[in-house]
């Protein structure tokens, strides 16, 4: 049986009821039609089962089960799907995904996720991981201009439409990409507004945004409302790429969340919108809020690759088009994997895991014990720190003195059991792929010694605290229990004290060095040079030093 949740209270039910009796024949209650929605959200190019606790999702009993993975991801949809459903996704479809994907710009997973019948999806901070231009391809098509077309020929773009209102072009305030769409199901419209997180230049890498700016997302949403009620479209439905975070161990149909920007936009968006499916945060929750008329409005997210389906249940009044609220119920469904999976999608995924087993089969060195991204109490990782040591590494030949590396671009550990039959402690390109997918150039710029200092003051915000991991040889010292901008002291590189007034060499990725995580000393660098993608000097660093143990968390000490 098929659990449903309600988002309007029973008592408005029955008075709508009790008015109905009431009328005249005349005035009763126009016909509806009943509608299906199914949504996708930071799908992230997980074609294979993702593993480990990525892998897992808590379910309505409070377990945690195996979850996602393509082949099963259509069964799900296969089995949910009517004949009125619309399939619709919040956006990180791409991006940071592993190697079967990325290895091809992520045009496997695109054909994927539009041959399982996604009509529109909000775009993502990830879908700009390469930048606009090649958003643009991946929509409309074409091959990639610099590796040119994938196995599968020349790309045709994707079969569905990338929605994003709140993205402009910076010349002259226009549309980037489509704001909205409209869809026709079971004789009604639905338009659909596509939402970013207006944090996306942030968070991704400043040249591929340039010319692009990202307007706060309820402005925009409320301007694609009057847009489309200006065309005669009532039934509307956000379809945002920003959301909220929940309480641990929150099962799929409850609604623990930390109101936060999910919550924002949910609340105060136009009261035309009727629901406010949403994503980025990667968790799962199905609320009511209440819109600025005082109407219960749906806000849902469903966790992240492909291991949550959420299902929509609605009406639309015939006569007026537009939803009827009181008949919106919604279930977050785990994509589990006690169904029999997809045989087309099994093949189609198969077909690209061979087209990439040759590169990603290729040993690259040794472990002695997992490299994990679990913190010391500084916020110290022992990946983080291997990756920082071989950026250094890489970039030697430029000048580099210190290297520091963003932990939000470490996006799994490295563990000594084999995934494979390559053996235990056997480190893999596919598996140093997973950890780095970002394809970020290194570069070395010239700070002084205040700038260092400053800098990482700037691991504080407040929107919480992200810990730059450093090489070897810069070491400091950080107090939390002191105010915002004075936590940092006794840095040193090579064991000398960083001289305030001095210059030197710091080796990052273009991300970091384009403001990113709200790293803007980065920006007021000097003499910046480029290096290697960030990949190649981790993949090299391993290659080099043929066994890597996880290393002692000292070098950033404090509380």
């Amino acid at each position: 049986m098929i659990r449903r949740r309600t988002f309007l209270a029973c008592a408005a039910v029955g008075l709508t009821v009790v008015g109905v009796a009431a009328q005249p024949a005349a005035a009763r209650p126009a016909p509806t039609a009943s509608v299906r929605l199914l949504a996708l959200n930071d799908f992230h190019g997980n074609l294979e089962p993702p593993s480990g606790s990525s892998g897992t999702a808590i379910d309505e009993n409070g377990n945690a089960v195996p979850a996602g993975g393509a082949a099963y991801i259509a069964a799900h949809l296969k089995q949910l799907r009517n004949r009125d459903t619309l399939t619709v996704a919040q956006g990180d479809l791409i991006g940071a995904s592993p190697l079967i994907s990325a290895a091809y710009h992520d045009e496997p997973s695109v054909q994927f996720l539009g041959d399982s019948g996604v009509t529109a999806s909000a775009v993502g901070n990830h879908e700009f991981d390469e930048g606009y231009q090649e958003l643009l391809r991946v929509q409309n098509g074409g091959c990639h201009p610099v590796d040119g077309c994938s196995p599968a020929g020349r790309w045709r773009g994707a079969k569905f439409d990338y929605l994003g209102a709140n993205v402009l072009l910076k010349k002259n305030d226009r549309p980037a990409i489509r704001p909205w769409t409209i869809r026709r199901v079971n004789g009604v419209r639905i338009g659909f507004i596509g939402l970013v997180t207006k944090t996306t230049p942030s968070i991704v890498t400043a040249e591929g945004i340039k010319d692009l700016k990202f307007q706060d997302e309820v402005d925009a949403a409320n301007r694609a409302a009057r847009e489309l009620k200006r065309r005669h479209v009532r039934a509307m439905v956000v379809l945002v790429h920003e959301g909220d975070q929940v309480k641990s161990g929150e099962r799929p149909d409850e609604c623990g969340v930390v109101p936060g920007a999910g919550t924002r936009i949910a609340q105060q968006a136009d009261p035309e919108i009727d629901m406010v499916l949403s994503g980025h945060t990667h968790q799962q929750y199905l609320c009511s809020v209440e819109d600025p008329a005082g109407n219960a409005r749906l806000f849902s997210s469903g966790s992240s690759f492909g291991r949550v389906i959420t299902e929509v249940n609605l009406k639309v009044n015939r006569r007026t088009g537009d939803i009827v609220r009181s008949s919106v119920n919604a279930d977050n469904h785990v994509v589990t994997r006690d169904v029999p999976p997809d045989p087309a999608t099994q093949t189609f995924v198969q077909t690209w895991k061979d087209r990439v087993s040759t590169i990603a089969d290729k040993p690259i060195g040794k472990i002695t014990a997992d490299l994990t991204r679990a913190p010391s109490a500084a916020g110290e990782t022992a990946l983080g720190d291997v990756i920082a040591d071989g950026q250094l590494a890489g970039t030697k030949d430029l000048g580099a003195q210190v290297a520091l590396m963003n932990p939000g671009g470490v996006r799994t550990d490295l563990v000594h059991k084999a995934s494979g039959s390559e053996g235990d402690g056997v480190v893999t390109y596919g598996e140093a792929f997973a950890v780095q997918p970002f394809s970020n150039v290194m570069g070395v710029t010239s700070l002084t010694g205040a700038q260092i200092d400053a800098l990482l003051e700037q691991q504080w915000t407040a929107a919480g605290e992200k810990i730059l991991q450093p090489s070897a040889n810069l070491r400091f010292t950080i107090d939390r229990g002191r105010a915002v901008g004075d936590r940092v002291s006794a840095i040193t590189v090579d064991g000398t004290p960083v001289d305030p007034a001095a210059t030197y060499k710091v080796a990052a990725n273009n991300f970091l060095l384009g403001g990113g995580d709200g790293f803007s000393v980065f920006t007021e660098g000097k003499d910046q040079v480029l290096g290697p993608i960030d990949l190649d000097a981790f993949v090299a660093y391993f290659t080099a030093q043929g066994t890597i143990s996880p290393p002692a968390l000292n070098r950033i000490s404090g509380r």
